[in-house]
């Protein structure tokens, strides 16, 4: 996982930047659609990379740099003396590489907008929001699988998935810490590295525990359960919907099964049990599930907190409950 973030958050981005900088067209078209794609082709990507792993703030540094190249490529060579186009060898090529960048960029950059937009016809619950004191950022998120994974248990073709189906809209969010990082190090083992872990959470709505469960361990990276998959976890009704809270700390679990609970009650924190790669927070809201089916198999719900509809790479304050 780490040489694909560092591939796709480090060395592409400098890799275009790198293009622009050394090799500017030589003609103004040229180097103006070169421009373009650049610009588009790094949209695309700060919308669609999960820059929680490395820090959240790298695409403003990427934008200052790009904003630096465009300046030099503009100035080494005054753009009014460049010829309006050439046409020989380099500059086609040239071209060509820009063509790709930009059609990359735009695939990308429509599928990261629309899934800035909620599902269609989604009923929406709007929730409080369920931390104390802190800063987080989503990870998982959206309405498309290009920003959030757990789309693919809409799939009715897997049989499986449908144990799982009430997740489909759920976000996960990991803390932000010192400096920007959600964790002492890249991917440390030790859960207690990560900022979220040990953060509180409070009942993000008035209504019963129909579901309380801890005991699981939380786990060194990279191991996880992948049987006991939700962890620690509650489930609470809140009117016609279930809220799910999964991932918690070992021995947080303040509330038993059948307890009644009030807003901003606090619950429990987060920890690193489950089906976990990392300590995070996930949270999903469904349709209560069929007698005798699997608890979270509900019909998914497309979830607000606080009135926002969260995707990857927004972030979220913690409340002073």
């Amino acid at each position: 996982m780490l040489v694909s973030v560092f591939g796709f958050q480090v060395a592409l981005p400098l890799l275009v930047v790198a293009w622009l900088t050394f090799l500017p067209a030589r003609s103004v078209v040229g180097l103006a659609v070169q421009i373009f794609a650049a610009a588009v082709f790094l949209l695309a990507l700060d919308l669609t990379a999960m820059w929680a792993i490395l820090v959240w703030w790298l695409p403003y540094v990427y934008a200052v740099i790009f904003v630096s190249a465009v300046a030099l490529s503009l100035f080494r060579k005054n753009v009014t003396a460049r010829p309006k186009w050439r046409s020989d060898a380099r500059d086609w090529i040239g071209l060509g590489v820009s063509v790709i960048f930009l059609v990359a960029g735009c695939w990308y950059l429509v599928l990261a907008l629309a899934a800035r937009v909620p599902p269609p016809f989604a009923t929406f619950i709007d929730v409080a929001n369920p931390f104390g004191a802190g800063h987080y950022i989503v990870v998982q998120g959206g309405s498309r699988r290009l920003l959030n994974e757990h789309l693919r248990t809409l799939d009715t073709g897997v049989e499986r998935y449908a144990a799982w189906r009430g997740q489909s809209y759920a976000i996960d969010l990991v803390g932000i810490g010192d400096w920007g990082l959600r964790a002492r190090g890249l991917q440390p083992p030790d859960p207690a590295a990560y900022a979220i872990f040990g953060a509180r959470l409070h009942a993000p709505c008035t209504g019963v525990v129909l579901q309380a469960r801890d005991g699981h361990p939380d786990f060194q990276l990279p191991d996880n359960d992948l049987v006991n998959r939700l962890g620690n976890h509650l489930i609470l009704r809140c009117s016609a919907a279930d809220i799910v809270l999964a991932h918690m700390r070992a021995g947080s679990i303040l509330v038993e099964t059948g307890d009644a609970v009030q807003v901003g009650q606090q619950i429990g924190q987060v920890g690193n049990s489950g089906a976990s790669g990392e300590p995070h927070l996930h949270i999903h809201a469904q349709k209560p599930a069929a007698p005798g089916a699997a608890p979270i198999s509900g019909e998914p719900l497309s979830l607000l907190i606080g009135g926002r509809y969260l995707v990857r790479g927004d972030r979220l304050e913690g409340v002073k409950w």
